[in-house]
């Protein structure tokens, strides 16, 4: 298996893609540590991996504090005794016109999605460096991260940011052994989208958005984050991976 007694950590790990991220790494042996704003959906993740004879542990995250998550990455060592992959899952956003956007939304998003993802991910590269081990990093960006949408500024920002941080952080993590890469997904049906799906006018126009006309799974990005944490690929770093049904490659006519 290829993530066999690794030591993998997943923000937002108690819900949508990050959940799916800890279920699929465990079937391909690693041990979990979820990380969770909200510690009884990350007891959930947990609990449904270990009852299938896994070992994972549940940990109470705020990614957008220093010290939770320095303590998260703490945490995660301890309990598993190594450090291998970072998976940055945790995000959030906001459907509002940027005229009527309030700077409390504004900076709720930025903090979640930009330092929420360098927060983890300098606790992580920290560690490893002390211990001289290598690593990687994989962030959720977004096809917003790659192009924009209307009411969705400060998510499109903070994508935008996720992007440049992916960059630069695999610049100079590089010569350490640390790799960082992205994923840019399309429209997943998660929990934070699922307003989304309720209408049938909104349904269908996130079908027609995408070649393949339909949306993405969780378990279909979760594959593709696995792809890039894999150590088979171990040339990969700074890529930002579209996992769109072909959203980002052109419009339909």
């Amino acid at each position: 298996m290829r993530f066999q007694d690794q030591a993998v950590l997943v923000t937002g790990g108690g819900s949508g893609i990050g959940q799916q991220v800890c279920y699929a790494a465990a079937r391909e042996g690693a041990r979990i540590a979820v990380g969770d704003l909200d510690l009884a959906n990350a007891e959930t993740t947990a609990a449904a991996i270990r009852a299938e004879g896994g070992e994972a542990h549940a940990v109470r995250l705020d990614v957008a504090d220093p010290a939770s998550a320095t303590e998260f990455v703490a945490a995660a060592a301890a309990a598993l005794g190594r450090l291998d992959v970072l998976v940055n899952s945790a995000g959030i956003r906001e459907i509002c016109p940027v005229l009527d956007l309030s700077f409390e939304e504004w900076q709720r998003v930025i903090s979640v999605n930009v330092s929420g993802t360098f927060l983890p991910s300098q606790a992580f590269g920290r560690r490893l460096v002390a211990l001289g081990r290598p690593g990687r990093i994989v962030n959720l960006a977004s096809t917003l991260g790659l192009m924009a949408a209307p009411s969705r500024a400060a998510y499109t920002a903070s994508k935008h940011a996720v992007v440049g941080l992916t960059k630069a952080m695999a610049l100079e993590l590089g010569a350490m052994g640390i790799r960082v890469n992205a994923v840019a997904p399309g429209v997943v049906r998660t929990p934070l989208t699922e307003r989304y799906f309720q209408d049938p006018e909104m349904a269908q126009t996130i079908r027609d958005i995408h070649a393949l006309g339909r949306w993405a799974e969780p378990a279909e990005i979760a594959a593709a984050i696995l792809f890039l944490a894999d150590e088979a690929n171990g040339f990969l770093t700074g890529s930002i991976l579209p996992v769109d049904g072909g959203w980002t490659t052109g419009k339909k006519m």
